[in-house]
């Protein structure tokens, strides 16, 4: 079984209660961002809390060799930049679109005060936070117990269980990602990450189509597709 944290993309805003969606969205400012705009950057302030009403926006940082390191990508209705809404201080990663987006910036000191009157809301904040928790986590071990060929299947395991959808018999991965963004998520070189994406095409354990990733290795694929179906009713309103 893949871990409950690998579930849907987490559609934060439609599941929260009807009043509360309302006075939130009321707190916030709009801001339309084009492709490559920066949401936030690391040791910024973190004045701000986001929803992201539409687009695509990846959370990253730097390695000290100044290599992206994705943690992971945020889509329509999940929030973000949640981490320093406890304490004040500079922002630990960096946010950027990586399509044209909607986000709903709300100052931090309106949405502590919103958490503490609504504590439905502040549950499910806690929900995110402990979820990418456990993602960052479990990250964090396979780049030290496991060589690249580990890591990208893993990878390919977190995929399926979060953004994959179903397609007849099939199994496709629904989010676009280039070499150079699967290389920045196990850690390595675009080189290295297209020459294992290779060989796996070789053994045929994927294929790619326009930048998305198709199982083909039927045991993976039956493997996530009983965790996709096992999930259907609590998909994101995405239609995943």
């Amino acid at each position: 079984m893949i871990s409950p944290w690998f579930a849907s993309p987490f559609d934060f805003i439609t599941h929260l209660p009807g009043p509360d969606r309302d006075a939130l969205l009321a707190l916030g400012r709009a801001n339309s961002l084009s492709k490559g705009a920066e949401v936030f950057h690391a040791g910024g302030s973190g004045e701000n809390v986001y929803l992201l009403e539409d687009g695509r926006v990846k959370i990253y940082h730097h390695s000290t060799g100044g290599r992206e390191i994705i943690q992971w990508f945020c889509f329509p209705g999940e929030i973000f930049g949640v981490a320093e809404v406890s304490r004040i201080g500079p922002r630990g990663v960096c946010a950027r679109a990586c399509a044209d987006s909607n986000v709903i910036a709300i100052d931090h000191r309106a949405f502590r005060a919103f958490l503490r009157e609504r504590p439905d809301t502040a549950l499910l904040v806690i929900d995110v936070l402990a979820s990418r928790l456990r993602v960052l986590g479990d990250m964090l071990i396979d780049l030290s117990a496991d060589d690249v060929h580990g890591r990208l299947m893993k990878l390919l395991v977190r995929l399926g269980a979060r953004y994959g959808k179903r397609r007849g018999a099939q199994l496709v991965l629904d989010i676009p990602l280039t070499h150079q963004e699967i290389a920045d998520m196990i850690g390595t070189s675009r080189q290295t990450a297209t020459t294992e994406l290779g060989r796996l095409r070789r053994e045929g354990v994927l294929r790619i189509e326009k930048h998305c990733i198709h199982i083909e290795d039927p045991g993976l694929r039956r493997s996530l597709l009983a965790e996709h179906d096992a999930g259907a009713p609590h998909a994101s309103a995405r239609g995943e």
